[in-house]
């Protein structure tokens, strides 16, 4: 059923052909591969890059992933891109892949982990057929969504930035200029058929609640026309974040001292004296080039970089997400993506002792532990802000503030101390969970130790007592974050 050509007055096609045109999204030639889920959004790129085609010389393809989420559902989906894709005599290529194993396995949430498949697959199979652009449904609607998203998060310009409408020259976004009521009513135009993911009405999802009550909210007694200043906010902080971008990379070439595929090392003298956004973009760019992209690494991350930079200390070490590991070394910053999964937070060596050592925070507040040059972060989220707690890692713990008390007490090790591990039913000595998690002799002396009226209700780093764990009554979460610095 190929797609009629007639309609190229059609607002949607209109704006799609200006959109791709300005952003110079095609070359004459390409051959372009359509990743579609069979939703409303990718069934009606699909059709409109049909219709184009010949206007832009193109060689289509489709891509589907079946993430597995739905049992059945997600096979029917599946089932629907094919026939689809016949339909239009385009080749296709799918994948089934078990996301929440792993999601499960990385500690992602499970948003991130389904993007991070499909991304990888639809990069693996352009590479591998020959597909010089990858096309996406994004569009406005959902543009603005992210702003707001990441706005909450606290995000810098980067993330506020939104959308990149091409990224990298290979992903682009041809309805990046529409908006969601433009592509419905394109469907119902070209009586085109859908398959609808009811996951996106699952309130538990941030992007759910931000797209069906908050910009709901905002239209109605605020802005009716949100979506228009969210996207412009984004376009005029892109640009700004581009210009910035091209005015810090002379900056950084100057303080790289070498460059590998998984080390880059940074000349501390290169950096003394910068202001600190510039820094920042900096630390940023080098621990992109290693990591590949920045994906979990948040300010608090880029700000202990900071920190150990400033310090007058020649040496200091810090694990970030994803195995990424910074050495101060004097006169260097070393930046490295390890092999093996940075499951030792503490680096002294087995001959340095660690003095007792005892802070008391009088309120959710930040304490610096100078003995084993770490930060303990105490913060107050709203139990309906609560996160995916699957993706917080070891370094983050969450706690049933109705049940503690201030002031709290943080000190390391001592003999005696038990608690009762999470998902345990009774209590343990510290020393016997230490030796069952594998924690090095040397380093138990350096774990914080969380305390609540005399009682132990977090080893920093591993595991937060039973009796305080968040259940679905809690009223007010204590977020507890390690920060090493």
């Amino acid at each position: 059923m190929p797609a009629s050509r007639k309609g190229y007055k059609n607002k949607l096609l209109r704006i799609v052909e200006q959109t791709v045109t300005a952003y110079g999204m095609f070359e004459p030639h390409d051959a372009v591969l359509v990743g579609v889920s069979g939703g409303p959004d990718s069934v009606a790129l699909l059709h409109a890059l049909v219709t184009l085609a010949s206007r832009f010389s193109l060689k289509l393809g489709v891509a589907h992933l079946n993430h597995s989420l739905r049992l059945q559902a997600s096979d029917n989906d599946a089932k629907f891109v094919e026939s689809l894709a016949g339909e239009y005599d385009l080749p296709f290529y799918l994948h089934k892949a078990d996301v929440r194993k792993y999601q499960l396995e990385n500690r992602l949430s499970l948003e991130e982990a389904a993007r991070r498949i499909r991304y990888a697959f639809f990069m693996d199979v352009a590479a591998s057929n020959h597909f010089d652009k990858i096309a996406l449904g994004h569009h406005c609607d959902d543009n603005a969504e992210l702003v707001l998203m990441n706005l909450f998060r606290g995000s810098g310009p980067l993330g506020i930035a939104g959308i990149p409408p091409v990224r990298s020259g290979k992903i682009v976004r041809p309805f990046i200029k529409l908006r969601r009521t433009d592509i419905i009513e394109y469907l119902k135009l070209k009586k085109l058929k859908y398959v609808y993911d009811k996951s996106n009405l699952d309130q538990r999802h941030l992007r759910n609640r931000v797209r069906h009550h908050l910009i709901p909210l905002l239209e109605t007694s605020y802005n009716p026309k949100i979506i228009a200043p969210l996207n412009r906010l984004a376009s005029i902080i892109s640009a700004e974040e581009e210009w910035m971008d091209a005015a810090v990379k002379p900056l950084f070439h100057g303080a790289v001292l070498n460059a590998t595929d998984n080390t880059l090392s940074l000349a501390v003298s290169g950096l003394e004296g910068l202001p600190v956004a510039a820094l920042r973009r900096i630390i940023r760019k080098a621990i992109a080039k290693i990591k590949g992209d920045l994906r979990g690494i948040t300010f608090a991350h880029i700000d202990a970089v900071v920190r150990l930079l400033e310090n007058r200390r020649a040496y200091g070490n810090l694990d970030l997400p994803d195995q990424v590991r910074v050495q101060r070394r004097k006169d260097l910053l070393l930046i490295s993506k390890e092999k093996k999964a940075l499951r030792d937070l503490y680096l002294k060596s087995a001959a340095d002792e660690t003095p007792a050592y005892e802070y008391m925070l009088e309120k959710p507040g930040t304490v610096f532990i100078a003995e084993i040059d770490a930060q303990v972060k105490l913060s107050k989220i709203r139990s309906g802000d609560r996160p995916d707690f699957s993706r917080t890692g070891h370094q983050a713990g969450f706690f049933d503030m109705d049940r503690l008390s201030f002031p709290l007490i943080i000190r390391n090790f001592r003999p005696g101390d038990r608690f009762k591990p999470l998902g345990m039913t009774g209590t343990q000595k510290l020393k016997d969970f230490f030796v069952n998690q594998k924690v090095p002799r040397s380093q138990r002396a350096q774990c914080p130790i969380l305390l609540c009226r005399g009682k132990i209700i977090w080893v920093v780093g591993h595991r937060i007592d039973e009796s305080v764990k968040v259940i679905p009554s809690t009223g007010t979460i204590l977020k507890g974050e390690l920060i090493l610095a």
